[in-house]
């Protein structure tokens, strides 16, 4: 490997929207000589309408995914990688981002309005608000969860116009696992915040309802300051659907700033 650049990048998907949500992205690190990655989840490799068709019993796989399961899907491609990966992902694949950074697996870990890990209590009323349903309490495990648009206008896509609402909502809203969402309150959400990890960077958003700023804050601020290259930035006027708004660039380009800032630390993590 090139000891003075990770060229490989990894896109990790959140929870309740399809893989394409990285589409631009992917052009956009391609075209500055990164090669690119970002593959769906296990039982989520259609489109956005064949996966709603098969909700909410036809997709009995997906039905019964487990977080850790997902986690260690991601880790095999990380390993499968011709050398350590930059790993960047949103939401839940923010948290799964985290903890594979916790394994040591990737050069380094880019998480966006992440899913806090176990231990930082998510006690914000509105991520209880966005979050509560998916959980499908009292309802079977075997069966998948849809986003409604009502809640999809309210977690992800606050403060755009309705047409785009319902535009996005089409094009990337898919059945998710209640066994995985589940899951992020248990030990398979867990990070050892003490431990020294690869460099690791957290980026919140000042209008995210699902994961508020302050939540990500308290989530950097779990780290024990190691030594370890560990960074946090807040972008004002960003809801949670930070991948798709129109000035996506701007975060894009700040990561790409701080993977240029720190790649001696990226070189001897690879």
């Amino acid at each position: 490997m090139n000891s003075q650049k990770t060229g490989t990048v990894v896109f990790i998907t959140g929870a309740f929207v399809t893989n394409h949500c990285w589409d631009q992205w992917k052009s956009y690190f391609d075209s500055k000589g990164y090669k690119t990655l970002a593959p769906a989840w296990p039982h989520k490799d259609a489109s956005a309408d064949e996966l709603r068709k098969k909700h909410p019993d036809q997709n009995i796989g997906l039905a019964r995914l487990r977080l850790n399961a997902v986690i260690e899907y991601y880790a095999n491609i990380i390993r499968n990688c011709d050398e350590k990966p930059i790993v960047i992902g949103h939401s839940l694949g923010g948290l799964i981002t985290q903890v594979l950074v916790n394994q040591d697996l990737p050069a380094a870990g880019v998480a966006i309005h992440s899913v806090p890990p176990l231990g930082v209590v998510p006690y914000e009323p509105s991520f209880l608000r966005a979050t509560w349903k998916s959980l499908g309490l009292f309802t079977s495990s075997d069966t998948t969860y849809l986003m409604s648009f009502k809640d999809w206008q309210y977690a992800f896509v606050n403060g755009l116009p309705k047409d785009k609402q319902k535009a996005t909502y089409e094009t990337y809203t898919i059945p998710e696992s209640k066994r995985v969402i589940r899951d992020g309150l248990t030990g398979a959400a867990k990070v050892d915040f003490k431990k020294p990890h690869p460099p690791l960077l957290l980026i919140s958003g000042s209008d995210d309802k699902i994961i508020p700023a302050h939540l990500n804050e308290r989530n950097y601020q779990k780290y024990k300051k190691n030594g370890s290259v560990l960074d946090y930035k807040e972008f004002p006027g960003r809801n949670h659907f930070v991948l798709g708004l129109e000035n996506w660039k701007e975060e894009a380009h700040y990561i790409l700033d701080w993977i240029a800032r720190n790649q001696r630390e990226l070189a001897s993590s690879s």
